[in-house]
């Protein structure tokens, strides 16, 4: 039949805001640099206080990982569909209606609920690393509520941010959603999303891709720290063994990308960083909105690499919504582009 949706996303909700710091200001405030760390309202509002005379490099933005991967492929083209939790508050509508003016759909069930939308602090250093802490706020309860069975089976792929680990009821709603994406001939994809999660939450994870996802999207880091291996190679065999095809991404290296037959090194154009957040999630939107154009998944490597490549040299996890237009131009030429 035809699937009213390419992509079927849940992940956390999290408003973000984004902050140039330096190595010293992340000592001083005690945070470990390059990971996401999970803090509760009070040590947030802390590291605000602390930080509240540096620039401010972005404006508010409906983020959490998986939704910045479902924003981009909807940009791109897609027809998308998101599950997430949010507050009946300021941010908790600002949220949703930044999501709808993407053109992502939401289940109109879940509406807002009393509690605090979840907010994440990005801190970017002058080496163009992002440092996140995280307070998941309402987000921290995403259950199987707000799940939308008739979405999942009108969707070509259910995409599965690793973030939902940290969260009991997250971690079952991941769990369901494979589950009734599999039993429905939906596609499932999953991103181990951060070398944190995969180092504190390793057992979690692998019951989410239970056994075995379509295609898995993590970075150099995530492969070595799930798979216990030493080398990039020993990941690769592993990661054969939970996955039909993965793309592991590897920074200025380009990526890996696994077609199920053979790994292919896909290299990526040289770009002067300025900041890597949400590149991952760009490269995993670029790919899937390539796949749904029935691209190859070396081709939709090729078209993520750029795209991640993009958004590294502005600040902020997003492309500007004409500049997904611009990167499919570039890619696919002008008309095909416009086709599609």
């Amino acid at each position: 039949m035809t699937q009213q949706y390419h992509i079927y996303g849940i992940g956390a909700a999290l408003v973000d805001t984004e902050i140039t710091v330096t190595d010293a200001d992340l000592a001083s405030m005690g945070v470990d640099k390059g990971v996401m760390t999970l803090v509760d309202e009070a040590r947030q509002s802390e590291l605000i206080a602390y930080l509240q005379d540096h620039l401010v490099a972005s404006q508010r933005a409906s983020g959490g990982s998986g939704a910045n991967t479902i924003i981009a492929a909807g940009y791109f083209g897609c027809h998308n569909f998101y599950s997430c939790k949010v507050a009946d508050d300021d941010n908790g509508h600002f949220y949703l209606k930044d999501i709808e003016d993407a053109g992502v759909s939401y289940p109109r069930h879940i509406g807002t609920s009393a509690g605090i939308t979840g907010k994440c602090l990005v801190m970017i250093t002058p080496d163009a690393e992002r440092t996140m802490n995280t307070f998941l706020g309402i987000s921290e309860t995403v259950s199987t509520a707000e799940l939308d069975e008739a979405a999942i089976a009108a969707s070509q792929w259910a995409y599965i941010e690793g973030y939902l680990v940290s969260s009991d009821t997250g971690r079952a709603a991941a769990i369901a959603l494979r589950e009734m994406a599999q039993s429905r001939n939906t596609r499932v994809a999953l991103s181990l999303s951060d070398p944190a999660m995969v180092r504190f939450f390793k057992d979690g994870l692998a019951e989410m891709i239970g056994p075995g996802v379509d295609l898995l999207f993590c970075n150099r880091d995530e492969a070595l720290g799930y798979t216990d291996s030493e080398t990039l190679n020993d990941a690769i065999e592993a990661l054969k063994a939970i996955a039909k095809t993965f793309a592991i991404t590897c920074g200025a290296e380009g990526s890996y990308v696994f077609d199920g037959e053979s790994v292919t090194q896909i290299p990526t154009q040289k770009a002067k960083a300025i900041d890597t957040n949400g590149a991952g999630d760009m490269y995993a939107g670029a790919f899937l909105y390539a796949l749904s154009r029935g691209e190859s998944l070396i081709r939709a490597g090729e078209f993520a690499n750029m795209a991640a490549t993009q958004v590294v040299t502005q600040y902020g996890p997003r492309l500007r919504a004409e500049q997904h237009q611009q990167v499919k131009e570039a890619f696919f030429g002008q008309a095909k582009a416009q086709s599609n």
